[in-house]
């Protein structure tokens, strides 16, 4: 492929080479493989249900733990509310109202935000135009701000957005030395706002619980961008002749990720938050999970630091600990590559309907099968009546460890399945245009760390992904 001098200069400004462009425009042309289910993750079948009597056995390990070693909560926090807004922003379009819209305006005084937007209406406001005050900027502008940033909870003397909500959560369960260590990923236009806001309210926190909070902000690598091709598959020009990059997906976070230290990471939507008392079973099992990583970790780390030589007892951990079944047998160095690989303990809730990625046995091209989080997009429609079989959910509720039994980094970016991904349709002023994501975050993006999956109950998963979501008893339940 002929990229011009100009073409050159934009890839490398991209910190991207055109052999990466080409190796993409190539994927658009053979699409990304399905990936070779076996059968969904089950309770006793890949998914350990951990016994009430044990909870406390597992959170003590994890709170002794946090007292020595750094902890940090990672919250990808950069999508815009968009999508939440989607219906409303359909009835402003029509003036026909749709069921979101009706419901928002029924119950307009139940919301978070109605105190703030009261200054605008009164009654003679009609439903259009009190839309238009929520979502545009001539009101509270919540069409154009990032979901962590809307307010989603009231409480008796003030309301709070999900980004106060994390920093709640975690002087709960992510402290260690007296600091809470917590990193938002977000979008650049929106910086400011984070900032701002962070500024105003971290005194208080602080004062609140007594501890200090270390907080980072960072935003999706230009590198980890994608092009752009027409529906021939050739490169999209701008009208200006300029290539098109796209942000790839929350896959491409794992470089955000990959730049962090610390000993035990959790990992959180920003939008899966709930009211302060209705917050202990997520403080419980947060814990629990990560006291499941780390007596996990310590076996590995055991294993691997001894003189053992017998394959059979590596062949026999790994098999039953790690849930990964081989079909041959390996040498002591290919058992001690498998073991020396990042962590992850994953939450999983029964499915109730909610879209999103699966837990399944899958098989890789080495004839390997392990667990994975599965997106339905990934999987070839032959296998699709495996995937309804499928009853437990991903709500991207993970604690991580990224470090080896030595102390030192793993490089994330060498346990990427790349071979994964994601291709869409999508237009630039009226144009269309396929569109390319990378592996996702809990999914290709750490298909080769070990897994581990837990179930955890439904109380945990407290998503706001419609404006609506925010008038269910998660989000509405109020401090006497």
């Amino acid at each position: 492929m002929i990229f011009s001098n100009k073409d050159q200069e934009q890839i490398t400004k991209h910190g991207l080479t055109t052999k990466e462009i080409e190796s993409q425009i190539e994927k658009f042309k053979t699409g990304f493989p399905f990936i070779n289910i076996v059968k969904p993750a089950q309770i006793n079948d890949g998914i350990l249900d951990i016994p009430e009597s044990d909870c406390d056995k597992y959170i003590k390990e994890y709170e002794d733990y946090s007292t020595n070693h750094t902890i940090l909560k990672f919250v990808p926090a950069s999508g815009a509310a968009t999508r939440m807004f989607k219906d409303l922003f359909d009835f402003i379009a029509s003036g026909i109202h749709n069921e979101t819209s009706k419901a928002t305006i029924d119950n307009i005084d139940k919301f978070a935000f109605y105190d703030d937007l009261k200054k605008y209406i009164n009654k003679d406001t009609s439903d259009k135009q009190i839309i238009e005050y929520i979502l545009t900027d001539i009101g509270l502008n919540y069409g154009n701000k990032p979901k962590g940033l809307v307010k989603f909870h009231k409480y008796n003397e003030q309301s709070k957005t999900p980004l106060e909500e994390h920093l709640t959560e975690g002087a709960q369960y992510a402290v260690s030395k007296d600091t809470v260590n917590i990193h938002f990923t977000i979008s650049p236009e929106h910086r400011n706002g984070f900032e701002n806001l962070l500024n105003n309210v971290i005194p208080e926190y602080e004062n609140k619980y007594g501890l200090k909070y270390n907080i980072s902000l960072s935003e999706q690598k230009n590198s980890t961008d994608t092009i752009a091709v027409n529906m021939d598959n050739t490169l999209f020009r701008n009208s200006d002749n300029s290539l098109l990059f796209r942000p790839s997906g929350h896959g491409a976070l794992i470089a955000n990720l990959n730049d962090l230290d610390a000993d035990l990471i959790f990992i959180k939507n920003i939008d899966n938050v709930t009211t302060e008392n209705l917050r202990a079973d997520t403080i419980k099992y947060k814990k629990m999970l990560a006291g499941v990583l780390v007596d996990l970790q310590k076996q590995i780390f055991d294993l691997l630091k001894s003189d053992e030589t017998d394959t059979e007892k590596y062949h026999e951990f790994i098999t039953n600990k790690l849930n990964i079944k081989l079909d041959n047998k390996l040498t002591l160095s290919e058992y001690k590559n498998i073991l020396n690989r990042p962590l992850r303990v994953c939450g999983v809730v029964k499915n109730t309907g909610a879209p999103g990625g699966g837990p399944f046995w899958v098989k890789d091209d080495n004839g390997m099968i392990s667990l994975q989080i599965v997106e339905s997009s990934q999987i070839a429609p032959s296998s699709k009546d495996i995937m309804k079989t499928s009853s437990f959910f991903n709500p991207v509720d993970l604690v991580c460890a990224t470090k080896d039994y030595k102390g030192n980094k793993f490089d994330l970016n060498e346990y990427i399945d790349e071979k994964t991904g994601f291709i869409s349709e999508k237009s630039k002023n009226g144009v269309a245009l396929r569109a390319m994501e990378r592996p996702g975050l809990w999914n290709g993006a750490m298909a080769k760390w070990n897994t581990i999956l837990v179930a955890v109950p439904g109380t945990t998963f407290t998503p706001v992904k419609v404006v609506t979501d925010l008038l269910s008893a998660p989000h509405q339940s109020k401090i006497s």
